[in-house]
C-alpha cells in the first residue's frame, strides 16, 4: 500500500508530483478557492486517496455534487478525453471505479438519519445554534444542571422545552443557588426553541443518536466514505455548523489517544467552515482551536474548505500543514489585501509569485504546499489536479436509494426512538402532584364542614352531623374545645397549604 495520496504533478511549467503524507495527513489541511475554480474535484480527489488507503471519510456534500464517488466514472463522459490527456500530462495511470459510501441526511430524505441528543449537544452549542444572549446561555446553563442533578434526561427538544417550564415556575428557588434565573430569559429561549424546531432542528435531536463507529468502518481494505447531504440543511446555516462542530466535538471527547498513526482513523473535511465561524462568540472559537489543536492525537485528520484563507481565524490556520489553494479573484482593494494575506501563508518559491500565480491558476488547477517526512512544510508549487476516478458530479435518485437499502445502516437509525426522559417524567410528576392536591383539597373541605358543625354546636361523624354537642368537644366549651378550635383553625388557614407545597416539594425532587 502506498504511504501517500497523489493529488496532482507537472509538465512544462510546473513541477514534480505532489503528494499528501498519510503519516502527516491528520495534521490537518485547508482547501480553498473562489467558488468554481475547482474544490470540489479536490475534495472527491482526496477523499478517493484516503479511502484506497483504508481511512475512512466524513464530508458534507453541500451542492450534491459529491453523490458521484458511489460509482465509477466511465469513458463516456464528456471530460473523458480531457481527463485522460491530464492524467498523461502529469504521469497518471487513469483507472475508473467507485468507492464504499454511505449516505447520511439529517432530515432522512437523501440518507439515513442521523440524530444527536440535547446532551451530547451540550448548553454552549445550544446556545450558539439559537443565538443566546450571555445571559440566556447562563440559564441555559442552570437548566442543563438541574437536568443532570435530577435525572432528567434530555434527548429530544420537547424534554429540553418542558425542563424550561420546570425552570421558570421554579425560578425563585433556583435564583437563590444559581443566580438570577429570569423569566424574560426563559421566554427568550423557548421562542428561540420554536425557531429552530421550524427550521428543522428537531430532526437532529433525538434517539438513536448516532455511534461514531459507524463513521469509521473499513471494509475490505478500504475507508467508508461518509457523505452527509447538505444542499436542503444549508438553508439553515447555523444548524449545519452547529452539527458539524458538535461531530467533531464527539469524536474529539469519545476517541482515545493514539500518538502518531501511520494514518489517520479518520479524516473530516469541514465544507464552508466560514460558516462557523461567522460571528461566532470567543469562546466558539476557542473550542474550535483546541478540537483541531488536540484531535490529532486521536487519529483525526480535519480538512476546512472555504472561499478564503481569511475566513479561518489565525489561530487556527496555523495548525493547517496541508494545503491546495485554487484561484482567487482580485476586484476590489479588500480581494487584493485578502489575496496578500493569503500568498504570505506559504513559503515562498523563488520560481515565481505566489500572489501573481494564485490569482492566474484556471479550474482545476491550484498552488499547494504539503508537509514532508519531518512535518515542515514544503515551498509552495503550481500544481496540476489530478482527474478523479470515480463519477464527476451527482447520481441520481434511483442509484442513492438502492445504495442506501443496500448499506449495513438501512434499519439502524430509520425509526425515532422515544423513550422515559424529562418530558415524560416531569410529566408524571406533575399528574402526581395534581391528584395529591386533589386529595388536600378534599380533606380542606372535610375540615371546614367540621369547624362549622362545631360552631354550631353538632356532632360531625365525617358523613353529616347529628344531635347536639357535648361541652367536651364544642368549641370554647372547656380546654379541650378550646384546642379543638385552634387545630381546626390551624388546618384551615396554613396547614393545608404547607402540606401541599411539602408535597409538591417532594415530588418535584430528583428520584
Amino acid at each position: 500500500m502506498a504511504d501517500n495520496i497523489f493529488i496532482g504533478g507537472g509538465g512544462d511549467g510546473y513541477t514534480a508530483p505532489q503528494v499528501l503524507l498519510l503519516d502527516k495527513s491528520n495534521r490537518h489541511g485547508l482547501v480553498a478557492g473562489a467558488t468554481g475554480t475547482g474544490k470540489t474535484v479536490t475534495l472527491q480527489i482526496m477523499a478517493e486517496g484516503f479511502s484506497a488507503a483504508g481511512v475512512p471519510v466524513f464530508l458534507s456534500d453541500v451542492k450534491g455534487d459529491l453523490s458521484g464517488l458511489a460509482v465509477s466514472g466511465s469513458a463516456d463522459f464528456k471530460l473523458h478525453d480531457a481527463f485522460m490527456t491530464r492524467a498523461e500530462t502529469i504521469g497518471l495511470d487513469l483507472q475508473y471505479g467507485s468507492f464504499p459510501v454511505t449516505f447520511w441526511d439529517l432530515f432522512g430524505q437523501q440518507g439515513h438519519p442521523i440524530r444527536a441528543t440535547v446532551a451530547e449537544m451540550g448548553p454552549l452549542l445550544l446556545s450558539r445554534l439559537m443565538e443566546l444572549t450571555d445571559v440566556q446561555e447562563g440559564v441555559l446553563n442552570v437548566a442543563f444542571r438541574v437536568a443532570d442533578e435530577s435525572s432528567l434526561p434530555l434527548l429530544d427538544l420537547k424534554d429540553l422545552q418542558a425542563l424550561l417550564v420546570w425552570v421558570g415556575q421554579n425560578a425563585k428557588d433556583l435564583s437563590l443557588r444559581y443566580g438570577n434565573v429570569a423569566s424574560s430569559s426563559i421566554g427568550a429561549i423557548q421562542r428561540q426553541l420554536l425557531v429552530l424546531e421550524n427550521q428543522g432542528g428537531a430532526a437532529l435531536f433525538g434517539e438513536p443518536a448516532l455511534e461514531l463507529a459507524d463513521m469509521m468502518r473499513v471494509k475490505d481494505g478500504r475507508g467508508e466514505i461518509n457523505i452527509l447531504a447538505a444542499d436542503q440543511l444549508m438553508g439553515s446555516p447555523r444548524l449545519y455548523a452547529t452539527f458539524l462542530l458538535w461531530l467533531l466535538s464527539e469524536l474529539f471527547e469519545e476517541l482515545p489517544e493514539v500518538g502518531n498513526p501511520d494514518k489517520p482513523k479518520l479524516v473530516f473535511f469541514f465544507d464552508e467552515a466560514h460558516l462557523l465561524f461567522d460571528d461566532a462568540p470567543k469562546a466558539l472559537v476557542d473550542k474550535v482551536e483546541q478540537v483541531a489543536r488536540l484531535i490529532r492525537s486521536k487519529g483525526v485528520g480535519v480538512y476546512f474548505v472555504t472561499q478564503n484563507p481569511g475566513d479561518i481565524p489565525d489561530d487556527v490556520l496555523g495548525q493547517l500543514g496541508n494545503r491546495v489553494q485554487h484561484a482567487l479573484r482580485a476586484f476590489t482593494a479588500k480581494d487584493r489585501k485578502e489575496l496578500k494575506a493569503a500568498a504570505e501563508t506559504y513559503r515562498d518559491n523563488p520560481a515565481f509569485d505566489t500572489s501573481t500565480a494564485i490569482q492566474e491558476v484556471g479550474t482545476g488547477e491550484a498552488v499547494t504546499s504539503f508537509l514532508n517526512g519531518k512535518g515542515i512544510p514544503m515551498v509552495v508549487e503550481r500544481t496540476l489536479i489530478r482527474p478523479p476516478s470515480s463519477q464527476l458530479g451527482p447520481i441520481d435518485a434511483i442509484v442513492r436509494k438502492a445504495i442506501m437499502q443496500a448499506s449495513d445502516m438501512a434499519g439502524k437509525y430509520d425509526t425515532p426512538l422515544d423513550r422515559e426522559s424529562a418530558f415524560e417524567i416531569l410529566a408524571e410528576r406533575a399528574s402526581e402532584a395534581a391528584k395529591a392536591a386533589a386529595a388536600v383539597a378534599v380533606e380542606e373541605d372535610a375540615l371546614e364542614e367540621k369547624e362549622r358543625a362545631f360552631k354550631a354546636g353538632r356532632r360531625y361523624d365525617g358523613r353529616g352531623t347529628t344531635g347536639r354537642a357535648t361541652s367536651r368537644n364544642t368549641p370554647g366549651g372547656g380546654f379541650g374545645g378550646a384546642l379543638a378550635s385552634v387545630v381546626v383553625a390551624e388546618l384551615k388557614g396554613t396547614t393545608g397549604r404547607r402540606l401541599v407545597r411539602g408535597i409538591l416539594g417532594s415530588l418535584f425532587k430528583g428520584r
